[in-house]
């Protein structure tokens, strides 16, 4: 199965995931808006959502694959059972402490470092610390979830990991139909919400254990022991961990900021919602199947393969993120409005996020990028350059969201975070050209800047013609003529972004497949 069927097949997936979640986020918007009970719930919300990246996707994508990968080219299949086993066991046992500390110390940490900003608000601050209780456990399903996808990628079965988040937007979807159905105030909707996380999470753990016995491996619970290969895998588990959560790190940091203003939390989730869903398409598939493309490459001594797979990866993720990341900035205000403007969401609403939205889209290639490229160093088991990078990300972040935020709002908080993310791109790209790892080819600097040239063209024809729609994306427009218009500028961009991309040579998906498409081992289990 060559790469680009590889990335279309978890792209697809997580596509799946992030439209319903578009369905969530809309039916969220109109029963909440960006009152107080929206910014209670998402900021109970993001907290095990932080530990999640933290303690399972960076640290298991990043430390767990390559190991994963290690014992079945040596061990065969029985080898990394015993090793998963070995490592689910430690995983299992430190979960639960995890969980059991957290919950008794909620109240803490909603008042230091969830939502600072809530503590004079005892009503906000008491329904805060009662949410994330209920939520929190969720943590523990997905941390287990991740390292099954873990072990689902590495195998080679990509679909059962990536359309396991399905169940999340599905679940809390129907518990926002229940609550709009029976006309329930926002307290009790986000009662019904924090408990369907919570079922979600089990829905989700079971969809891909069924996966991993459908892949041949059959887990048994072994007593928590520090085997040599569990060991390490916590070397480089916990500055993976570190560093696969930056966004989510970044995301906390500007939330207990935003915190001091009213509905300043829920609008940034909901801006940061639309920009996740190129981000998970393109980010999240480059960065699942990247990994054991880069570490197979590697421990088999085929370092040339290895600098194509990268090059091809970097021109993938160029091709897809610098139209969107111009579309979004342009079209930011006509998106937000077609999607949550009604109920409670007001005109006044969608100029405060369609501003966030324009440079979350800005970032876009920068935030994407640094899953491409993190692979790169994961690959060869070095894990600790890139929580460094990460780190001085974070340090920049925290400080250009203190300073922007006083003057800039929200926006100011969006800002910051695309900043760190073309930082953290730059530091990742530099170090690996240093090293020799990186090794840009022709093609991919030709093929780069005739795509950057079609996407800002794409910009100046939506530009010349916004005019044109204006009318018809006025705030008090029919739904109907709204939704035309929005579509009609995204189906135009699409014409002129990629019949410019081909026609420039930007573009060549027929050479990118055949360069790409390779013969898996006889060993190696395919999908």
């Amino acid at each position: 199965m060559s790469l680009v069927k590889k990335f279309m097949t978890v792209g697809g997936a997580t596509l799946g995931s992030r439209l319903f979640g578009f369905a969530r986020e809309t039916a969220m918007a109109a029963a909440l808006g960006t009152g107080p009970v929206a910014d209670v719930f998402y900021a109970a919300f993001r907290f095990p959502n932080l530990f999640r990246r933290l303690f399972a996707e960076g640290a298991f994508n990043a430390a767990f694959v390559p190991l994963f990968s290690k014992e079945i080219e040596e061990n065969g299949l029985d080898g990394a059972k015993r090793f998963s086993e070995e490592v689910f066991g430690v995983l299992f046992s430190v979960l639960m402490l995890i969980t059991i500390v957290m919950e008794l110390s909620m109240p803490l940490l909603v008042r230091f470092i969830i939502a600072p900003g809530f503590v004079d608000d005892a009503d906000k601050f008491s329904l805060t610390v009662r949410l994330a209780v209920v939520m929190f456990p969720y943590l523990m399903c997905m941390s287990l979830t991740a390292m099954l996808s873990g072990m689902l990628n590495s195998l080679h079965h990509f679909f059962a990991a990536a359309v396991a988040p399905i169940f999340l937007n599905v679940v809390m979807i129907s518990a926002l139909v229940y609550a709009l159905y029976h006309g329930a105030e926002p307290v009790d909707t986000a009662w019904y919400l924090s408990w369907s996380v919570l079922v979600a999470g089990v829905l989700q753990l079971l969809v891909v254990y069924i996966g991993v016995r459908h892949a041949g491996i059959r887990l048994g619970f072994r007593w928590p022991k520090f085997t040599p290969n569990v060991k390490r895998l916590l070397v480089l588990a916990v500055p993976a961990a570190i560093t696969g959560g930056v966004t989510q790190i970044n995301l906390v940091i500007g939330q207990a900021i935003a915190s001091s203003k009213d509905g300043a939390i829920a609008a940034l989730q909901y801006a940061d919602r639309i920009y996740q869903l190129p981000l998970g398409v393109v980010g999240v598939a480059v960065g699942i199947v990247l990994l054991p493309e880069l570490s197979r490459a590697l421990k088999s001594g085929h370092e040339r393969e290895a600098s194509n797979i990268q090059n091809r990866s970097i021109e993938f993720v160029l091709f897809l993120t610098l139209p969107a990341a111009v579309g979004l900035w342009v079209l930011s205000s006509d998106i937000i409005r077609v999607l949550y403007e009604r109920g409670a969401f007001t005109a006044h609403n969608t100029e405060i996020v369609g501003g966030i939205l324009a440079w979350y889209g800005l970032g876009l290639p920068f935030f994407v990028m640094i899953k491409a490229l993190q692979p790169g160093f994961y690959a060869r088991e070095d894990t600790k350059a890139p929580m460094r990078f990460t780190g001085i990300a974070v340090v920049v972040n925290s400080g250009l969201s203190l300073a922007l935020f006083p003057i800039l709002q929200e926006r100011g908080i969006a800002i910051a975070e695309a900043a760190a993310g073309v930082i953290n791109t730059v530091l990742l790209f530099t170090m690996l050209l240093k090293r020799g790892h990186l090794q840009p080819d022709w093609p991919l600097a030709f093929r780069a800047l005739r795509l950057l040239a079609s996407a800002l063209a794409m910009g100046a024809v939506l530009v010349l013609l916004s005019g044109y729609f204006a009318p018809y994306l006025q705030p008090g427009a029919h739904f109907l003529h709204k939704t035309v218009a929005l579509f009609a500028q995204i189906a135009l961009a699409m014409v002129v972004y990629f019949g410019l991309a081909f026609a420039t040579g930007g573009a060549d998906l027929g050479m990118l497949r055949r360069n790409l498409k390779r013969k898996p081992k006889a060993n190696r289990p395919e999908t």
